[in-house]
């Protein structure tokens, strides 16, 4: 299945906390199909968080710039610095 998907770096981080490591991922997932006339293939953003065990860990941002914001306001969130962004954000 990966071998039918690319997959765009948005950015990383790691934060090393009493309980461990947790790891936040940001990055953009498209087929290796294209489904547009043009030879364009879309693009889903997403925001992984391993290491934690409250919920979510999980968040979908429908383009770049939000994928971006997503991922630092995740970030801000696990470090007590900003609200939990919503759980999962449509484009």
């Amino acid at each position: 299945m990966l071998d039918q998907m690319t997959l765009y770096p948005v950015a990383d981080d790691v934060l090393f906390a009493p309980g461990g490591r947790v790891v936040i991922r940001t990055y953009g997932v498209a087929s290796a199909a294209s489904t547009e006339e043009d030879g364009a293939r879309p693009v889903s953003y997403r925001t992984w968080v391993t290491g934690v065990r409250d919920q979510p860990r999980y968040w979908r941002w429908g383009h770049f710039e939000d994928a971006r914001r997503g991922h630092r306001k995740v970030l801000e969130w696990l470090t007590g610095r900003g609200p939990q962004p919503p759980a999962v954000v449509a484009g």
